[in-house]
């Protein structure tokens, strides 16, 4: 798949077999092919409506439950992510938590670092920690989360790592845990350092992981305000007072990044999540998320186009006793769609196979994901649904010979 255009070579190579969603399609080799329809509705003709004029140079839009993606403008494009990089740091901080290995009455001392860097010498974000003073990790989180205090997060940092450096490595080591594969980090803050850089998808997926894995500490991005050393301060964060069901997440900005920030809300049930960045006017940024967010909420709604424990497709086998598997999901395959029906989905069982005999059933067998037009909208794991047996001595022969001949067409068509 590239620019959204199907290779049959490529495929071949990396063992994927396709079907769609409202149509068959005819592949050589026996590819295999199934027709499915979303429940209650079959999903098809042209995609009507790509989504509304965005300004900002980088946007992305996602249903958080399923992860189904509505929109997306250069979401992979790497950028300083400013104060949103903050997500960060409190995730490792939440990590430990959770963990055992911190508490949240734990206490920090400021050092002098962190408050002439991060503290009101600085001039920037901050919660006004006294210098030389112990605060505790509850409170550091509070003034990370609401008033983005930097010095909050450079506190927090040397409590535990013993220096930011140290810890802009427990946080790149931690996303790459979390499957974000290209943020980098230099600091704690998201303060100017050629090493912060992170995608809007990338943001947008550690927001969703924030939501789901920390709901105890989530509710801190909604609160209103927090004071501190006698100073009070309001959450930074415009869609909280703007628009309907927002509850966080991040705002930030710098003069190499610009100003974006990431957000959430939900309403009737479901919760979308947008990340914007790169825009000049911080209005800009509260209009852009709030126009994306709403645009969301309008059009779309959630449909189930496979139940859990439903085969979805099958797998081929070699040297088996059947040829086939059936593969089927453990979830309910949702995704997002547009309420006027444009849409159009296409679904495909990715694995790398063959797949070796003998095979157990609830093993792990490959991913079925689901484009809305050149966008993965989702993607879940699949799994055998039956067990298969290693074949006979004479199946393994034609197998072997199937193969061969398959390496021979595979490399006629790399000629081409």
């Amino acid at each position: 798949m590239e620019n959204g255009r199907f290779h049959p070579s490529r495929a071949l190579r990396s063992g994927v077999w396709r079907w769609s969603i409202g149509g068959l399609l005819a592949c050589a080799l026996a590819w295999v092919t199934v027709t499915a329809h979303a429940a209650n509705n079959s999903v098809q003709g042209a995609r009507k409506d790509d989504g509304p004029s965005i300004e900002a140079p980088t946007a992305i839009l996602i249903e958080a439950n399923s992860g189904s993606i509505l929109f997306e403008k250069n979401a992979d494009e790497l950028r300083a992510p400013s104060s949103m990089m903050k997500l960060m740091t409190v995730e490792v901080v939440f990590h430990a938590i959770k963990q055992g290995n911190l508490k949240l009455t734990d206490e920090f001392k400021v050092s002098e670092n962190a408050w002439r860097k991060g503290g009101a010498p600085a001039g920037g974000s901050t919660m006004f920690a006294a210098i030389h003073s112990s605060v505790s990790v509850d409170d550091l989180l509070h003034g990370a989360i609401i008033q983005s205090g930097n010095d909050s997060c450079m506190v927090l940092a040397e409590g535990i790592a013993g220096g930011e450096k140290a810890f802009a490595e427990m946080m790149t080591k931690r996303a790459r845990e979390l499957g974000l594969t290209q943020s980098t980090f230099g600091n704690s803050t998201g303060l100017p350092d050629p090493d912060n850089k992170m995608t809007v998808r990338e943001l947008s997926q550690l927001a969703r992981h924030l939501i789901y894995t920390y709901p105890e500490f989530y509710k801190l991005f909604g609160q209103q305000e927090f004071t501190w050393n006698k100073i009070r301060q309001f959450n930074r964060n415009p869609l909280l007072k703007s628009l309907e069901g927002a509850d966080g997440l991040k705002t930030g900005y710098t003069k190499e990044g610009g100003y974006g920030m990431v957000g959430s809300a939900v309403q009737n049930g479901t919760r979308l999540i947008v990340a914007i960045n790169g825009l000049e006017d911080k209005d800009d940024r509260a209009a852009e998320a709030k126009k994306l967010l709403e645009w969301g909420f309008r059009n779309f709604e959630t449909r189930t186009l496979f139940a859990a424990k439903t085969a979805v497709g099958s797998a081929k086998v070699f040297g088996g006793a059947q040829r086939w598997v059936r593969v089927a999901t453990t979830e309910p395959v949702r995704v997002m769609v547009q309420k006027n029906g444009s849409d159009k989905l296409l679904a495909r069982v990715v694995y790398p196979g063959p797949v070796r005999a003998p095979v157990e059933a609830g093993q792990r067998i490959g991913t079925i994901k689901v484009w809305r037009g050149a966008n993965v909208a989702v993607e879940e794991p699949v799994y055998a649904v039956d067990s298969v047996a290693v074949g006979t001595t004479m199946q393994r022969a034609f197998d072997g010979a199937s193969e061969l001949m398959i390496g021979m067409f595979r490399a006629g068509i790399e000629k081409l």
